[in-house]
């Protein structure tokens, strides 16, 4: 189980944040922002101009340094997840923001759930009229090695006419919508779900990918998202039986009076090469 709470990272976010709210704005007047910098990487803004129905294409890249990390939608127990916030005088909406199949990394007793190479989120965006668009964004992100550095820039784009080809911004968001976890197959996915009376306790039953790098050993990489702030990843149990694989994944303590009746929560399984993401119900 996994709380992101406070812990050796976070204190040193928060002696530095004053400084994340001293940098500029970094405009452009194409479909990509200039880069902004910091000591542990960079980051920008892509996106394409509205199509009919008002609908934008963006992305966030992020590219840390070697060495360094940045963080997922779920962090850990000591990071900080992506934040963006679109200006409202943009005229702009951000209707979701999508993440790449992590990686998982352990450091003593600090768990991470990150990125250690670059990476670009997706973002859906709806312009609320029509003509031309300029985009006013804040981003927040964590950005860690031996100390986490808050990352917060402004990034400003002015969005073309529709009519323009723009193939670099387009290579860059379908890469990133290929790096995205795949929803459920029938070969891939959670075949059955069940918490325990106490909640102490996740039961899965998943299908894996047969011929899978893992097949026949090895637990494939679960994450478990619930409520906000919350992801679970340790493993009880797991037996693999060919393409099945069932496992109890450890729940823990969650929030005072947390009423799980109806509620949605998310499950990442990666296996080998391949990575499936959905919701799981609970009634």
């Amino acid at each position: 189980m996994m709380i992101i709470s406070s812990g050796p990272r976070r204190l040193l976010i928060a002696v530095v944040s004053v400084v994340a709210a001293l940098v500029p704005f970094y405009s452009a007047h194409a479909e990509m922002s200039a880069w902004a910098d910091n000591e542990g990487g960079r980051m920008r803004l892509v996106a394409l101009a509205p199509d009919a129905r008002g609908k934008i294409r963006a992305a966030l890249q992020i590219e840390p340094k070697p060495g360094w990390i940045t963080y997922w939608k779920e962090p850990g127990n000591s990071g900080i997840p992506p934040q963006i916030t679109i200006a409202a005088a943009s005229g702009v909406t951000l209707d979701a923001i999508a993440y790449p199949v992590p990686k998982h990394f352990f450091n003593g007793a600090i768990e991470d759930i990150a990125y250690d190479a670059p990476v670009t989120l997706p973002l859906s965006l709806t312009a609320a009229g029509k003509g031309p668009v300029t985009i006013d964004a804040a981003a927040f992100i964590g950005i860690c090695k031996d100390i986490c550095i808050p990352f917060q820039a402004n990034l400003q784009l002015k969005l073309g006419p529709a009519i323009q080809s723009h193939p670099q911004e387009e290579a860059i968001l379908q890469a990133a919508d290929a790096s995205l976890p795949k929803p459920p197959s029938v070969d891939f996915g959670v075949t059955a779900h069940a918490m325990s009376p106490d909640r102490k306790t996740l039961s899965l039953t998943l299908a894996l990918p047969a011929g899978g790098p893992g097949e026949g050993k090895g637990a494939p990489d679960i994450i478990v998202t619930g409520p906000s702030g919350y992801a679970f990843t340790k493993q009880i149990g797991g037996k693999r039986d060919g393409a099945t694989f069932k496992v109890d994944i450890s729940i823990g303590k969650l929030p005072k009076d947390y009423d799980i009746v109806g509620k949605q929560w998310s499950v990442l399984v990666i296996d080998g090469e391949r990575a499936m993401e959905t919701t799981l119900a609970f009634e």
